[in-house]
């Protein structure tokens, strides 16, 4: 069968890989971006259409175009977004929700948006680009990592409302790949001296990477359609060396303190 995706943020990056990625399999892809004119693919079964994550009405606007184009939908990709760097502190308010908006609200918006044709055809696919920032965190990336947690709870409590409807949930963890998350894309916060010495190598990281990154998207797409196909797929893929790295040390590091402190921990209920 012919598959129906509707992604965000096709005008670079992950979202722009996978529907290529899409197209060439076969599937109907309606890629969307802000400025839908800023998509550069082709193919047969591809369509666009205007999509702001942060405006309901572009939302359910661009599901409806779906619809009425494919005639259904099989597969959303949630992957709108962008970088942040910046101690907690040097975050302006402002900046923060902005980020919250476009990657946890956008991605909320739009899964509430597609569920109910989901549900009435009794199947689909919801696709989380998260990042190994929604496991692991890191000095100035405090706003970027907490709109990725925020994103991966949702997505489990999601996860476990929606399987008995045949509707499946994947939350993507990629590690540093060639997309253009150092550049023009990366919100950068003011800067306190006082914390130079915690986030001066993340911020100098930001700066020099583009380029240097060790995945590659195309490779990230294949292995996100692998996992959509697969009869039996985890919940949560991550994606290069180093997001399988950093998640595997942070869960050793959480299991140790759990069982260091598992008697003080047991201590604490009603006898």
């Amino acid at each position: 069968m012919t598959r129906t995706w509707l992604i965000t943020g096709c005008s670079a990056g992950f979202g722009a890989e996978v529907a290529k990625a899409a197209i060439a399999a076969g599937d109907n892809v309606m890629a969307t971006a802000r400025t839908p004119g800023a998509i550069k693919l082709e193919g047969d079964g591809l369509a666009t259409t205007q999509l702001d994550v942060t405006d309901r009405a572009s939302v359910d606007a661009a599901v409806a175009a779906t619809l009425d184009r494919f005639g259904r939908l099989d597969v959303v990709v949630n992957n709108a977004g962008h970088g942040s760097v910046g101690a907690i502190e040097e975050i302006d308010p402002d900046d923060l929700r902005a980020i919250m908006e476009v990657m946890f609200f956008g991605a909320v918006w739009l899964t509430q948006a597609a569920l109910p044709h989901l549900r009435a055809q009794g199947s689909g696919t919801i696709v989380q680009i998260s990042s190994m920032g929604g496991q692991v965190t890191m000095p100035g990336f405090g706003a970027y990592c907490s709109a990725k947690f925020a994103l991966e709870a949702m997505s489990d409590a999601l996860a476990d409302e929606v399987a008995p409807l045949g509707i499946t949930v994947h939350i993507v963890e990629p590690g540093a790949f060639r997309t253009e998350f150092g550049g023009s894309r990366m919100h950068r916060s003011r800067q306190i001296d006082a914390y130079a010495s915690s986030t001066a190598a993340t911020r100098d990281a930001v700066e020099h990477m583009d380029g240097t990154q060790p995945g590659d998207p195309a490779k990230a797409a294949q292995a996100i359609l692998r996992l959509v196909d697969a009869p039996v797929a985890p919940r949560r893929l991550a994606l290069g060396n180093d997001a399988v790295d950093a998640i595997r040390q942070r869960h050793t590091t959480l299991a140790a303190d759990l069982a260091a402190w598992e008697s003080v921990s047991r201590s604490t209920d009603l006898d």
